[in-house]
Formats: structure tokens, C-alpha cells, sequence
């Protein structure tokens, strides 16, 4: 199980990612959005929409920070072993609260308002929303669980070593296998997230409009002006 779930899984979770994506984008560019549906509801959307995506926006940064920066660069820049901990845990506990709340917000929204919502609410919308409550429990469990409340655990020594070696097709293997339950759960359910993600609504975060940022601003003049214009 361990072999299956450290070695295989997550190659073929992200072939699913990459090949899953082409085939959508093929076949379904119309269907490449989020649906969304402030136009149904508002109020609890403008609530737990932003909670809900600055603290995905964070936990993907300190996951990137986390995994793929080793100990020995952060060492060699002076982070001491104390403060990379202190700001892991802080900044862990934070965007973990925000994404929480926002998640669990929007999933109350998705049954308080079910009859509205039922049209932009698919079966793949209620897969994500409960992968995704498993993920962010399984992460809360190994912040404060183990490095808050417990005695702590040093995930850079073994999770991030084998995320890392994936890369380089030699993945360590057994470094994951001895961590603890939460970690491997919280890492194999990370991965089913890959693979999912080409079929929900996930894809929506490859179209964010970055090139509004440079385009121009657009003129909008009311009727009186033109009226006014025009008869001057």
C-alpha cells in the first residue's frame, strides 16, 4: 500500500492532471469556467469567496515554501531552525483558518440555498467540496496537532524530501511511509486533488485575466455628455 500509494499514485494522479487538461481544453472550453453563481446569491458569497481563496492563495504558498525550499538553503540564508518553525505553524494556522472558514461557508451556502443553486451545483462540485473539507482537516491535524498541541515533527526531513524526489523520478519512498498517518493521508489526498482537477471546476485558476492588468482603460460616457457633444 505504502509503495502503491508514494510511487504510483502520484505519477498517475499527475498524468490524469496534465493529459486531463488537454482533453478539456479540447472538448470543453465552453464548460472552462467556475459557474458561478453570484447572480443567484450574493451575500454569502461575497463572505466566503475571498476567505475562501486568500487562504488557498496561502496554504499554496506555504506548501510551495515548505516542500520545495530545503532546509539547507533556508539554513544558509540565517533562518534558524526556531523561527522557519514559528513562521510554518503561524502562517499555516492562518491561511488554514481562513480557507476553513471560507469552505465551510460556501458549503453551507451550496445547502441553505440548495433549491437556487441546484443549476450551477454538479455531482464533481460535491466530490471537490468534500476532498477538499478531508484535506484541509488532515492539514489542521498536522499543524496543530503535532506541531502546536503535540511535540512536533519535522515534515522537511521526510515529507519534503519525497515530494522533491518525485520530480526526479527516484522517489524516496519510505521517507513517507514513516511519517505519521496525517501526513500520508493529507499527501495522498493532495494528489487525488491533481486528479480531479481537470474535471472540476478547479480549472477556472488557469484563466485568472492577468492581462487586464495591462490593458487600457476603457471610456465609458454617459448619453447627456455624447447628447451634449454631438449638438455642440
Amino acid at each position: 500500500m505504502d509503495f502503491f500509494a508514494f510511487v504510483i499514485w502520484p505519477y498517475v494522479a499527475l498524468a490524469i492532471f496534465v493529459v486531463g487538461h488537454v482533453w478539456r481544453w479540447r472538448h470543453d472550453q465552453f464548460g472552462w469556467t467556475s459557474r458561478t453563481s453570484q447572480l443567484l446569491e450574493r451575500k454569502w458569497l461575497g463572505l466566503a469567496s475571498p476567505l475562501f481563496h486568500v487562504g488557498a492563495l496561502l496554504v499554496i504558498l506555504g506548501h510551495i515554501a515548505g516542500l520545495l525550499v530545503p532546509a539547507e538553503l533556508t539554513e544558509a540564508l540565517g533562518v534558524s531552525e526556531h523561527l522557519y518553525h514559528s513562521i510554518a505553524v503561524g502562517g499555516g494556522v492562518l491561511a488554514g483558518v481562513l480557507m476553513g472558514v471560507g469552505l465551510v461557508l460556501l458549503i453551507i451556502r451550496r445547502v441553505v440555498f440548495r433549491d437556487r443553486l441546484r443549476l450551477v451545483t454538479t455531482r464533481g462540485d460535491i466530490v471537490l467540496y468534500v476532498l477538499l473539507s478531508v484535506i484541509v482537516f488532515f492539514g489542521f491535524v498536522e499543524t496543530v496537532g503535532h506541531n502546536v498541541v503535540g511535540p512536533g515533527y519535522d515534515y522537511r526531513k521526510t515529507v519534503a524530501i519525497w515530494f522533491r524526489s518525485i520530480f526526479i523520478i527516484h522517489p524516496e519512498w519510505t521517507l513517507m511511509a514513516s511519517a505519521p498517518f496525517a501526513y500520508r493521508v493529507h499527501a495522498t489526498l493532495g494528489f487525488a486533488l491533481f486528479a480531479i482537477w481537470p474535471f472540476s471546476r478547479l480549472v477556472h485558476v488557469w484563466s485568472v485575466p492577468i492581462g487586464y492588468l495591462a490593458r487600457p482603460y476603457i471610456v465609458y460616457r454617459g448619453t447627456r455628455l455624447a447628447t451634449k457633444e454631438r449638438g455642440s
